[in-house]
């Protein structure tokens, strides 16, 4: 197996690469804001708040208002990067973000943490159904990235891109799984491992996992190919085409809801070309989690590692039990996926 640019597991992990690359943007151009909801240090804004205050708002636990703010502040020119929780950057103010930010298609960025069941604050905080309502809005960019590498490229990558963006980032140690050659676009998508018989289309937290249970399988004799696709809305049609193409069956990996996620998006391009290749979708299958650990949730609701190798099994047809993961002992500063 191959890979671009991929880094050796365990991967390394670090801390505040968004808040690095926002200040860092903001230096440079004076007319980036940064909108908080009082969740400054979970958002990594507090960079923002101690170096360049004047670029930075907190509008206090009043979401729907901080949509409002962003839209009349971009009306006046200015690049609007928009922060809290993913659950109430999407789901709570969804209609200010509909009517007053996707529908004039105003250059406001949504950055919303704690993705999926990364939360252990129950479903209303776990964001399972954001990239669904973010993907149904005309005018938005949906973006779900895997590593530090990809947040730091992201930043600048949305401030030029104009228009409203909506863009889910893991909260915490964050790991580093591609080096510095790696290129972040819209919408392209990237073959990290290949080729495979089956192959695994991911997104943001579940691309690492999808790394390590095509390892798992390709041990166990099959060979698993890895498509990353940071951008889920416009969703990269040819690559996911070509993953039809040169795979027996497709298993899409995600850290939200298989309702309108990365697996609807993948099934609705693959039903669109006449494609008869398999699909099976590994996420929350439509229903609400419990408040527990992260670690829990995943295992739980079948978005590790050992689910992930299991779905590539079932749909390459090899009987019986996947192969699992040997547990990792992790040293500090270090990262596996459950």
């Amino acid at each position: 197996m191959s890979g671009v640019d991929l880094l050796p597991f365990p991967w390394t992990t670090t801390t505040k690469p968004y808040g690095s690359a926002l200040l860092e943007l903001a230096r440079a151009r004076p007319d980036v804001l940064a909108l908080g909801a009082d969740l400054t240090r979970q958002t990594e804004t507090d960079l923002i708040r101690d170096e360049l205050p004047q670029q930075f708002v907190n509008v206090g636990m009043a979401e729907q208002n901080l949509m409002g703010i962003a839209s009349g502040l971009a009306r006046t020119g200015r690049c609007v990067f928009v922060h809290t929780f993913g659950v109430f950057a999407t789901r709570r103010p969804f209609e200010q973000v509909a009517m007053q930010v996707a529908y004039p298609g105003l250059d406001v960025k949504i950055v919303g943490f704690m993705p999926g069941l990364s939360s252990p604050g129950g479903p209303s905080h776990q964001a399972v159904d954001d990239v669904a309502l973010m993907r149904a809005l005309p005018n938005m960019t949906v973006m779900d990235v895997a590593d530090a590498t990809e947040v730091r490229q992201a930043v600048a990558l949305i401030a030029e891109r104009e228009g409203p963006c909506s863009l889910r980032l893991k909260r915490g140690e964050v790991p580093v799984l591609f080096g510095s050659e790696h290129r972040l676009a819209v919408p392209d998508a990237q073959w990290i491992l290949e080729p495979g018989n089956v192959a695994v289309i991911a997104s943001g937290m579940l691309v690492a996992t999808a790394v390590r249970a095509a390892h798992v399988c390709d041990e166990a004799g099959l060979p698993v190919s890895v498509l990353n696709v940071p951008t889920l809305k416009p969703i990269d049609r040819e690559a996911v085409l070509e993953a039809a193409r040169r795979s027996s069956a497709i298993v899409t990996a995600e850290n939200h809801s298989v309702v309108g996620g990365l697996g609807s998006a993948v099934a609705e391009v693959l039903a669109e070309a006449g494609a008869a290749t398999p699909l099976r979708r590994v996420g929350v299958q439509d229903t609400y989690a419990q408040a527990s650990s992260a670690p829990w949730l995943f295992r739980e609701h079948g978005l590790d590692v050992n689910a992930v190798a299991q779905a590539a099994w079932t749909a390459a047809g090899q009987p019986g039990q996947a192969p699992t993961a040997a547990d990792v002992a992790v040293e500090p500063g270090r990262y596996a996926p459950v």
